[in-house]
């Protein structure tokens, strides 16, 4: 990798660089499926005791906050009736009523999480990842640049005029460096939590660390939101940026087209 090649009647440069470790794109496209069924497993165990409860509810009796919101979006979407309290819980886990095949699920999914977990800080190391998640000096300038970006390409785009992407000198723009940086946090703090749950006798230590098993319940809850919405941003910034971050993560490659010869 490194060589430079020239277009053909262009005087840019086109530089073929490494940018992601095999483990690195290995682990990253385990991780959706994988969160994708914790996801659906959690929220199924989350419907047999939810932590987040309100006085009950006048009119339905309801005292789950989830199920709340689910009760509005179904109202919101005209889909009400007798079963508009599980509609969140029908749309996205496995349901109610499945609480023991979930906790199987949910754990097992877990182990496989914590693996990948394992093979992703090792593929950083490997591969010399790490650094390029650093924090720089520069990053609130760009970090806002890449805001302004973003909320532009798609007008521009249907505008048909041109919306050039902001010079990015390292590996990450600084919004994905923040955004890179906070998924491995909110995963400990998932990883943490659930230990805290499964084993609040043996691992009182760790219980007394979330200062309760439901202040333990809470950050678990609160982490799985932090990576799900993630997921979909995620997917669109990728398309935003376009097909050489895409192509990247699957091929460990990236080619940079430069107006000058230096970095």
């Amino acid at each position: 990798m490194g060589a430079e090649t020239k277009r053909a009647g262009s005087e840019d440069q086109v530089r073929v660089i490494p940018k992601h470790h095999t483990l690195v794109r290995i682990s990253h496209w385990l991780n959706l499926p994988l969160t994708l069924l914790l996801l659906a497993s959690g929220l199924a165990i989350y419907w047999a005791a939810p932590v987040f409860l309100h006085a009950p509810d006048p009119a339905t009796g309801n005292r789950d906050a989830l199920a709340g919101l689910g009760i509005a979006l179904a109202r919101f979407l005209e889909e009400g009736g007798a079963g508009a309290h599980s509609w969140i819980y029908d749309h996205f886990s496995l349901g109610t009523r499945q609480l023991a095949i979930s906790l199987r699920l949910h754990w097992a999914m877990a182990y496989l999480f914590m693996l990948n977990g394992v093979l992703y800080a090792t593929g950083l190391i490997a591969g010399g990842g790490w650094r390029a998640l650093l924090p720089r000096r520069s990053d609130v300038a760009e970090g806002l640049a890449m805001v302004r970006f973003y909320l532009g390409v798609i007008p521009m785009a249907l505008l048909r005029r041109d919306w050039p992407h902001p010079p990015v000198q390292s590996k990450y723009n600084a919004l994905q460096r923040a955004a890179y940086v906070s998924m491995p946090v909110f995963g400990v703090l998932l990883v943490l939590s659930g230990w805290a749950m499964h084993k609040p006798v043996q691992l009182g230590l760790l219980e007394r660390m979330f200062v309760s098993y439901d202040g333990a319940r809470i950050v678990h809850f609160l982490s799985m939101c932090g990576i799900a919405s993630f997921i979909l941003p995620h997917m669109i910034l990728v398309a935003a940026d376009g097909w050489d971050t895409f192509r990247s993560m699957v091929t460990g490659w990236s080619a940079r087209v430069r107006e000058d010869s230096h970095e």
